[in-house]
């Protein structure tokens, strides 16, 4: 068993050592690993990134947070959503048999593919699903160029 998290920690450790080859920049920090549900087995909130010409989309899995502990920050092209998920009420947690659903408060920071407009960024919070409509910069919009023959 010690043989093979040797080699797991030295193949993570290659990943570290590509991704700053390809990326030209120091990896941030990696969450160990986790082989059974819980905070360090995934990001949360789990999200879907789409975009279209205009906009960037993104929907963020995140049943049972507060909304009104929800935060957004951006940054050129780099979102941050925080926010607080309440522990379960009414059973005393040395009562439970099972507890698979996590609570406390989180942050997660999501690199987005284009720099956006940050002043007219807009969110809904409805039926546990976070939407975000991200409107892109002018610059990272696609212009139209027209090509004249002579």
């Amino acid at each position: 068993m010690q043989n093979y998290l040797d080699r797991l920690y030295q193949l993570e450790a290659l990943q570290r050592e590509l991704e700053q080859l390809i990326t030209g920049r120091e990896p941030g920090p990696r969450l160990p690993v986790a082989f059974l549900p819980g905070r360090a087995a995934r990001a949360y909130p789990l999200v879907n990134i789409s975009q279209d010409r205009e906009n960037i989309y993104l929907e963020a899995l995140s049943p049972g947070i507060k909304p009104e502990t929800l935060d957004l920050s951006i940054i050129r092209n780099m979102l941050t959503i925080s926010g607080e998920k309440p522990a379960p009420s009414g059973v005393a947690p040395e009562r439970y048999h099972r507890s698979e659903r996590s609570a406390g408060k989180f942050a997660r920071t999501i690199e987005l593919p284009v720099e956006v407009n940050s002043e007219k960024v807009s969110a809904v919070y409805t039926d546990g699903v976070l939407r975000i409509i991200l409107p892109k910069h002018e610059a990272a919009r696609p212009k139209q160029i027209t090509v004249s023959v002579s």
